[in-house]
């Protein structure tokens, strides 16, 4: 997988959010046309704009930090197409969420849509759609 187109961004994106790293998430996602993520509670979330990408990655990481909870995801398949100035990456991960209550490992597939702007991959678009979450 490592040697596939974007991997090791995406690698990076899913430690970003791992790390509660707002500012290095910040400069590898211009999302043109929001992002569909998915809650703390296994829900869906439908972000527009850039601003209601910045409320959301600001207010998770905050929660999380109050929790206080430790994430980390799992990749289990990539794959990847690479034209041009842009491009798109299909990921299954898995993504443990750890608080002092409970364990879950929450079963993602993400479309990635990525673009380069100024000689920068970027991500341009993220839906990520849960498969499954497990208490463990």
């Amino acid at each position: 997988m490592a040697d596939k187109a974007f991997y090791a961004l995406t690698v990076e994106l899913l430690g970003c959010v791992a790390d509660h790293d707002y500012v290095r998430l910040s400069e590898i996602c211009d999302d043109d046309f929001g992002i569909v993520d998915i809650t703390l509670n296994g829900g869906s979330l439908v972000i527009r704009d850039r601003a209601g990408w910045e409320e959301w990655f600001t207010g998770l990481f905050a929660q999380l930090d109050s929790l206080p909870a430790r994430t980390w995801s799992d990749i289990t398949a990539y794959e990847s197409v690479h034209a041009g100035d842009m491009g798109y990456s299909v990921v299954e991960f898995d993504q443990t969420l750890v608080t002092d209550d409970e364990k879950l490992r929450f079963s993602v597939i993400a479309t990635i849509i990525w673009k380069r702007v100024d000689g920068v991959w970027k991500e341009s678009r993220y839906h990520g759609s849960l498969l499954g979450v497990q208490k463990i």
